[in-house]
């Protein structure tokens, strides 16, 4: 329920498992005697002759195979800790969104800087990526600061679900960019997507003066709606990028061209809205710290899913974002949910489990 800051981990593939590790040398090379007496080849077992052992490749790949579900268990709890994100967001009173933005590139920059002088991948990136990773750093860091807008002008539940839009936007942006197949499949679950984002916002024209469940007043709902959405639309559009990029760029280098570009746009429309000023209740300070550590939690815990699990059934556990997201609502703000806003969910989650069935089918043929 972020912006999409693991689009990145999207990219990555299932490692492999390998059985067992190559012997060292001076391990494996048998006398001339040994050879003499019929001593198998180098890396072949003295007991069963098979390479490699029988008795001991087995338990090999069982030390070295994931924990079923664990995959999963990293989704869900990426999904919690990004859910909490947002309502810290949403719980801070006197700061703005794109403060809190500024704030967390602060934090995330603290901790991608040692990561990548670690890795020794530079602070700059390949010669033919740069474009693509100023391009990746602007679209990411003004969809988080449109998600952070969303939260603090509407409800947990109505910002998270038109967020998980992004899907959508991404098939669309992909079948433009990169030429990728736009199936009746997609156009279903595009109609699908639609449907729930207009029975969230319900607009006037369709539904009347029903304002039942909108948190301020209709206007400043639709300021968040239409943020949220120009959410979805940045996030897709980050993931394409992401896509065009592969495997060349380094996570932690798209990451740090995210957090720079990110502090860069905030300082400069904190300037020029004026809007400045350290929080002043301590409980505030506490949230943004809370913001950075949760988000990059989630973060971290998404892509080692990913790494050990397909993106498909990933994909569908995340929709439990959505989950959390009523559940923090009813519990903190004690504000329900308005049928319109469960019709919408279902809607949108119904999209998105929909798509991600049909890849992760399709890549199992």
């Amino acid at each position: 329920m972020q912006p999409q800051d693991s689009a990145g981990a999207a990219e990555l593939e299932e490692p492999g498992l390998p059985l067992t590790d190559d012997a060292p040398q001076s391990v494996s090379e048998e006398p001339a005697a040994a050879e003499a007496a019929g001593a198998p080849d180098r890396g072949r077992c003295w007991l069963c002759r098979s390479s490699p052992c029988c008795s001991r490749a087995e338990p090999e790949a069982k030390k070295k195979a994931p924990c079923p579900g664990l995959g999963l268990f990293y989704t869900l709890l990426s999904a919690f800790l990004f859910s909490v994100s947002s309502l810290c967001v949403k719980k801070v009173q006197d700061v703005h969104a794109v403060e809190i933005s500024a704030f967390r590139c602060v934090f995330q920059m603290l901790v991608v800087i040692p990561c990548l002088i670690y890795r020794k991948t530079g602070f700059i990136g390949p010669k033919g990526q740069r474009v693509f990773l100023i391009l990746r750093g602007i679209l990411g860091s003004t969809a988080m600061i449109l998600i952070y807008y969303a939260f603090q002008t509407m409800s947990l539940a109505d910002g998270t679900v038109i967020t998980f839009s992004s899907p959508v936007f991404t098939s669309i942006f992909a079948w433009i960019f990169l030429k990728e197949k736009y199936s009746p499949w997609d156009a279903l679950f595009t109609v699908f997507t639609i449907t729930g984002v207009i029975l969230i916002v319900r607009p006037p024209f369709l539904f009347g003066s029903d304002t039942s469940g909108i948190e301020e007043s209709y206007s400043v709902h639709l300021k968040g709606t239409f943020a949220a959405i120009g959410n979805a639309v940045f996030a897709a559009l980050t993931l394409v990028i992401l896509r065009k990029m592969g495997k060349s760029v380094d996570y932690f280098l798209s990451i740090w061209y995210y957090v720079v570009l990110g502090l860069f746009e905030s300082v400069i429309v904190l300037f020029i809205l004026g809007e400045w000023s350290l929080p002043y209740c301590g409980l505030d300070r506490l949230f943004l710290i809370l913001i950075g550590l949760f988000g990059l939690g989630g973060q971290v815990f998404l892509t080692k899913a990913l790494q050990i699990e397909k993106a498909g059934p990933v994909a569908i556990m995340r929709t439990m974002d959505v989950v959390f997201a009523f559940i923090f609502q009813i519990i903190f703000f004690n504000n329900l949910p308005t049928w319109w806003t469960v019709g919408g969910a279902l809607c949108v989650v119904a999209s998105n489990a929909g798509a991600a069935i049909r890849k992760w089918y399709q890549s199992s043929k």
